[in-house]
């Protein structure tokens, strides 16, 4: 297993990147349109791709948010790779990276429809919080955060 920091120009980033919207358009129906909105992947500096035997198979990625505060983008594990914790192993790289630029602390946003991401935030110590920014009143959303 090998992980490598890159943007979100990579060839592996943007293919797991376009799996991960299929993904999520069909989980979220007719309100994927409003969440596609708030996940760019065009500009994104801090992104992290795992490898397994040179197989690109998760990614994820933190942009700023506050002066000591990134949100955690991006997150994806390839469906035939769940299971195995790889998921976390990307989280942990974000964190650690984050960390190396001064960060205190992640959040994120992540939807009721996604009780696998839910379960993965809450096992490495995240708290859910008052959604924010654009989240604020949308159902379907739940923020986290965590204290790095």
């Amino acid at each position: 297993m090998s992980c490598i920091r890159t943007t979100s120009s990579h060839t592996d980033f943007k293919t797991l990147v376009a799996l991960l919207d299929n993904e999520l358009a069909q989980r979220d129906g007719d309100e994927h349109a409003f969440y596609h909105q708030f996940n760019s992947s065009t500009d994104l500096q801090q992104c992290v791709v795992l490898y397994e035997d040179s197989k690109p198979v998760g990614c994820g990625a933190i942009k700023m948010f506050a002066p000591t505060s990134v949100e955690v983008k991006r997150m994806y594990v390839l469906d035939s790779q769940r299971g195995k914790g790889l998921a976390t192993q990307v989280l942990l790289h974000l964190e650690t990276w984050a960390k190396e630029l001064g960060n205190k602390r992640c959040i994120l946003e992540t939807g009721i429809r996604q009780p696998e991401a839910i379960a993965l935030y809450k096992k490495n110590g995240y708290v859910q919080i008052p959604n924010y920014g654009q989240y604020i009143g949308i159902e379907n959303s739940v923020c986290f955060e965590k204290l790095l």
